[in-house]
């Protein structure tokens, strides 16, 4: 029986009709007892074994134009899938992690608290500039490190953990995105009616990286990260935006910053029943593209997605590599 992969969301204009949920529930619990089955293979770190760690809300605070960003490693159970916790390696309890947004030419002032008892973490800011051995230096458990870093190209960049084995702590949960707005803004800002963050990552038998290396995710998903208040905020949750889909109105235009997280797997990101406006390779303003179907993104890929929804309805979105729809 082969496991899950499931990977769409809804975008709905005033409607929401929940039919694709009676047709995918009963096949996804049975699948997930398989899934349950092979993370139980892998031994979970003894220190973590009975730690659920409550998510820490990330503290941003902006003075002039350095910004300084606390945020917290730590050990989160997650419900990937129905039934089924994943005990997940975070950043502030969150996996993806909370979206961190900063200006063109900031200087982040970034402390990392280390809440795992257990082994290092550190951060890897794609959007940066600085030697990795200083600037994404590991964190010991139970401590912090801070570093200072320039925020100098605008984009929709990843981070995630850099400490060795790194594909472990990426596909166990620790990475998320990092937006750097452009000082000139986009040349469509005054046209967008609604903004979201789109992320899409993938997940493995647990803390396994034989299988991390060369076996196929056994889900492919999709979450939204809240870049305003009151907007939906999941985890990489099987499911997690058709059973709180976004919701626009007829004729809006929307921006998504929408990302890739992998590890492995390419994205084909497309919009049923729309044509993508306006596209901004990896969030630069520079890399400006119209009337595209698709959006290509690589395992840490990026892009600014525009597009208007012109009738009432139900709009989902997948990655077009249809063996994980």
């Amino acid at each position: 029986m082969k496991r899950s992969k499931r990977n769409f969301g809804i975008v709905t204009s005033l409607l929401v009709i929940p039919l694709i949920l009676s047709a995918c529930s009963s096949e996804a619990v049975e699948e997930n007892d398989v899934v349950r089955a092979d993370a139980n293979k892998t031994e979970v770190i003894g220190a973590h074994e009975s730690l659920i760690q409550e998510p820490v809300a990330p503290e941003v605070e902006r003075d002039g134009s350095d910004v300084y960003i606390q945020m917290t490693a730590q050990i989160t159970d997650v419900e990937i899938a129905n039934t089924y916790n994943y005990k997940a390696w975070t950043f502030n309890g969150e996996a993806p992690g909370p979206v961190i947004v900063v200006n063109e030419g900031d200087t982040i002032r970034f402390t990392l608290e280390n809440l795992d008892p257990s082994i290092p973490h550190s951060m890897d800011f794609h959007a940066v500039h600085t030697a990795p051995n200083k600037g994404f230096a590991d964190v010991a458990p139970n401590e912090e490190g801070t570093f200072v870093f320039p925020a100098n190209s605008p984009g929709v960049f990843m981070y995630h953990c850099g400490t060795d084995p790194v594909l472990s702590h990426i596909a166990n949960g620790m990475h998320g995105v990092i937006i750097v707005q452009p000082a000139e803004g986009y040349p469509t800002d005054a046209e967008i009616d609604q903004e979201f963050v789109i992320i899409q990552n993938e997940w493995y038998r647990y803390n396994d990286l034989e299988d991390m290396t060369n076996g196929e995710p056994s889900q492919v998903v999709f979450s939204t990260k809240a870049l305003h208040d009151g907007q939906v905020n999941t985890n990489g949750t099987v499911g997690g935006l058709i059973d709180r889909p976004l919701e626009a109105k007829a004729g809006e235009k929307i921006r998504f910053y929408v990302a890739n997280m992998g590890p492995n797997e390419y994205s084909s990101f497309h919009v049923i029943g729309t044509v993508f406006d306006d596209v901004y390779i990896d969030g630069s303003p520079f890399n400006h593209y119209k009337g595209m179907q698709t959006v290509g993104l690589p395992a840490s890929g990026g892009a600014v997605a525009e597009f208007t929804l012109t009738d009432e309805g139900e709009y989902k979105f997948v990655t077009h590599h249809f063996n994980h729809v």
